[in-house]
């Protein structure tokens, strides 16, 4: 018997079925696929992995890195790069540490760690939004210039003697093994997904780079936003140091150092295109998770500290190069 054409179920149109096949094929799935597996990976590897106390102090792996990470992810898809950010920490944390030392409460401590930090990123953005130098040859300099401020008034010595209301910033919990800074890593992954997907300035940041003299000619105020930028991520560091000198109680000059690595690795590896134009906050925020998880992983296993940075390094060669790689095979078949 013959089938009437019309009983037959119309095709679901390709506008329906392009959104599915965009998340499939997305980076994002595919890192999330990559942190579901080291996740499996490391339950097998520790039967201490799966303790909820265990994943909890996970977190601190990858929150207060994270947290610079989504500023650091707009700075990088407008076309710069901020390679301060580790020593704005350092001498955020000086600072901190000096104003108790001098009788500071924890609501000032708080004043003067984004006071700090925004002045940091201000001069950041000063030199390459205004005075138009490079941003990776001026966050060198910086990088080197805010963390020797913090050698010259350290020195070997550490500034301890933080108010015990102080230390809930790093080590509090909200509720059972929920870290607080957990939390805020949650809210400000929120904030900077609204920020770059869901506002007009994420689409000038996108757009600047892209193309920086069309986005000026469509008259997006380039300098400012670019600015603006710069500002944000030192304020993220300064709440960044906030956490980290929180849960260590004590100021070092050496606080952070190398996070500038991991950081930028954690951004390209969220998909975030190196050169600018292109990236998304839930790519960042699984490949936070991965790197974090791997770190504990490896931690649990007693593997020694310089490995992860040995792995670190390979792995942003491996992300940066991966693309290029691909671009080229496919116009080879295509040629």
């Amino acid at each position: 018997m013959s089938r009437n054409p019309s009983d037959v179920p119309p095709a679901m149109p390709d506008r329906l079925r392009s959104p599915l096949r965009r998340t499939l094929a997305s980076w994002e799935f595919l890192l999330l696929g990559v942190a579901i597996l080291i996740f499996l990976l490391n339950t097998q590897a520790s039967p201490y992995f799966l303790d909820p106390w265990n994943l909890s102090d996970a977190t601190f792996n990858f929150t207060e890195k994270a947290i610079i990470a989504f500023a650091m992810a707009l700075v990088i898809i407008s076309g710069e790069i901020d390679l301060s950010v580790a020593s704005i920490i350092a001498l955020v944390s000086t600072c901190m540490g000096f104003a108790v030392q001098l009788g500071a409460d924890t609501p000032l401590l708080i004043v003067i760690a984004i006071t700090v930090g925004a002045a940091c990123g201000a001069f950041n953005g000063f030199l390459v939004a205004v005075m138009g130098l490079p941003s990776i040859v001026v966050t060198i300099g910086t990088l080197s210039l805010f963390r020797g401020i913090a050698y010259i008034v350290l020195g070997d010595q550490a500034y301890a003697g933080y108010p015990n209301s102080f230390a809930f910033f790093g080590q509090g919990y909200v509720w059972w093994v929920i870290t607080f800074e957990m939390v805020l890593f949650s809210i400000v992954a929120l904030l900077y997904y609204v920020l770059l997907h869901r506002t007009s300035f994420g689409r000038s940041v996108v757009a600047i780079g892209n193309n920086p003299t069309a986005a000026l000619f469509a008259g997006i105020r380039v300098s400012r936003v670019k600015f603006l930028l710069f500002v944000l991520t030192g304020v993220m560091s300064a709440v960044a140091a906030v956490c980290l000198t929180s849960r260590l109680g004590s100021t070092r000059p050496s606080i952070a150092v190398g996070w500038e690595l991991e950081i930028v690795t954690m951004v390209v590896l969220g998909g975030v295109n190196i050169l600018g134009g292109a990236g998304t906050i839930p790519g960042v925020v699984i490949a936070a998770i991965v790197m974090g998880m791997v770190t504990f992983g490896l931690g649990l296993l007693n593997v020694p500290g310089i490995v992860m940075s040995i792995f670190t390094g390979l792995l942003l060669i491996i992300v940066i190069a991966l693309p290029i790689v691909i671009k080229r095979a496919r116009q080879r078949v295509t040629s």
